[in-house]
């Protein structure tokens, strides 16, 4: 096992998903640290995993804007802040030790926290991956389960797996970047928006990208972690050979509380119950928000998770600086402090 690193804040949050970025920046605007861990490789959890190019339109003052450009300007707006990732592993264990709580992640990394925020939507969760022999040793350098700068597959050839939303999205998104789309599916009907689909056939049409269809994975080829080839076949046993660089597999997500279950918390149907005006559970110290919190008429809404950012912000102030008076400003008054 790896020595364990060691951190200390004033808030850990679980989720760097727009509500658990956004809680990043309530807690910096009254200058409290964060630490935000995350089980995905990089930030913008179900948002840039599921619809990254889909449009949102219930943002206040944004008429439309796509969920990975809203990832985007959330990270440029609490980049001032500072606030430290720590991707690819999961809160495993939640204890409190004197003044702090205590979070050890998958990846034996402790954070010590005087208070934490779970903004983890629908709980921990990570890619449905297909049942290809050593494709760990390819996951993170050619085999990718999301997409977080598309620069990284410019001239490349892009093997796209699966039938949904991310699959036809990003096969739309890429077409211009990579130098050959192939689209993987093991029939000609796809999942995803009726009209997104258009868009990919059109593509296919103009010759930008192939429809491998009806296919599905069997293999890949590479050596020392890169993609050289996959692997697909039919049913009826027609195998071909693609050669490829990267292989993006998008066969949804598998969702679950997973620990959190585990840390003593009122838990009902999914969701953590909290006080709907601080947004605390029933443990001191500890606050969830976004779709993974519960109250009465909860509406799961983006818009309502950044209210109970805000909300759990300035209650979690209180327990990182006990006696300590908090002076309410706007922040066209404050600005953006310095931490």
């Amino acid at each position: 096992m790896t020595a364990q690193e060691t951190h200390t804040t004033d808030v850990a949050i679980i989720g760097a998903g727009p509500v658990g970025l956004f809680s990043v920046f309530e807690c910096g605007m009254l200058k409290m640290s964060t630490h935000v861990i995350d089980i995905l490789p990089a930030i913008g959890g179900q948002c840039v995993a599921l619809y990254p190019e889909k449009p949102i339109y219930d943002i206040p003052a944004v008429p439309k804007i796509t969920a990975a450009q809203l990832i985007d300007q959330l990270e440029k707006q609490v980049a001032s802040f500072k606030p430290v990732y720590h991707f690819n592993q999961q809160v495993v264990e939640l204890e409190k030790v004197d003044d702090y709580w205590q979070l050890k992640t998958s990846s034996n990394t402790l954070i010590k926290a005087r208070a934490v925020i779970i903004a983890a939507g629908a709980g921990a969760f990570g890619p449905n991956k297909p049942p290809i022999a050593d494709i760990e040793q390819y996951e993170g350098k050619s085999v990718h389960y999301l997409v977080h700068q598309q620069e990284l597959f410019r001239d490349q050839r892009i093997v796209i797996a699966g039938g949904g939303d991310s699959a036809v999205d990003w096969a739309i998104a890429l077409a211009d970047i990579a130098s050959e789309i192939y689209v993987v599916h093991r029939r000609d009907r796809f999942r995803a928006a009726p009209d997104t689909v258009e868009q990919m056939k059109a593509l296919a049409n103009a010759g930008k990208i192939e429809l491998v269809i009806p296919y599905q994975l069997a293999g890949i080829e590479g050596d020392s972690g890169q993609l050289t080839a996959v692997d697909v076949k039919t049913l009826d046993g027609d195998q071909r050979r693609i050669e490829a660089d990267h292989l993006l597999s998008f066969f949804g997500l598998v969702n679950k509380l997973g620990p959190i279950n585990d840390w003593g918390l009122d838990v009902h149907n999914g969701l953590i119950n909290v006080e709907p005006t601080t947004a605390a559970t029933d443990v001191e110290g500890i606050f969830a928000v976004g779709d993974i919190a519960g109250y009465p008429h909860k509406l799961k809404l983006i818009l309502s998770g950044f209210a109970e950012s805000a909300q759990a912000a300035h209650a979690a102030f209180k327990v990182v600086n006990p006696g300590e008076a908090l002076h309410f400003e706007h922040s066209t008054t404050s600005g953006l402090p310095g931490l």
